[in-house]
């Protein structure tokens, strides 16, 4: 199982960033490329539980390129680093397959990125909110 090529160049792109108020930068730079959420799109089904901030996450199920079943995901945050955040999580997550999806832990990704460490418990927690939200859909999406 691969990292998708979007995530590894956030990756590979934050390597280079030894400061974090500039890391910080290019992870609100990348939630600013996001597009936004159609209004009907930020209803109560999409938003996810657990988050101070508003997130809302939208899947759609759709074919990796190997013909397998996979959910591509949008999503949009009122905050602008969690708007960042959500961005690296589509990197992660959007167009693969549901069983990569169901068993990528992107907690542990984040961690060995250092992208956990300067996060606030609350942010955190809404990161590990919106993991948990994608891969409990890629895990019904399986069954």
């Amino acid at each position: 199982m691969s990292t998708p090529q979007a995530f590894q160049d956030i990756a590979e792109n934050l390597s280079f960033l030894d400061d974090w108020e500039d890391r910080y930068r290019y992870i609100i730079e990348l939630g600013q490329t996001l597009p936004k959420l159609e209004p009907s799109e930020r209803a109560p089904e999409n938003k996810v539980n657990g988050c101070v901030s508003q997130v809302w996450l939208v899947s759609h199920k759709s074919e990796a390129a190997d013909g397998r079943p996979a959910l591509t995901y949008r999503g949009e945050s009122d905050a602008m680093i969690v708007q960042g955040l959500v961005a690296v999580l589509l990197a992660l997550y959007s167009g693969r397959p549901v069983e990569e999806i169901a068993n990528t832990d992107a907690i542990a990704l984040f961690d060995e990125l250092g992208l956990r460490e300067h996060l606030t418990t609350q942010r955190s927690n809404g990161l590990v909110a919106m993991v948990n939200r994608i891969r409990t859909e890629a895990a019904a999406a399986l069954s």
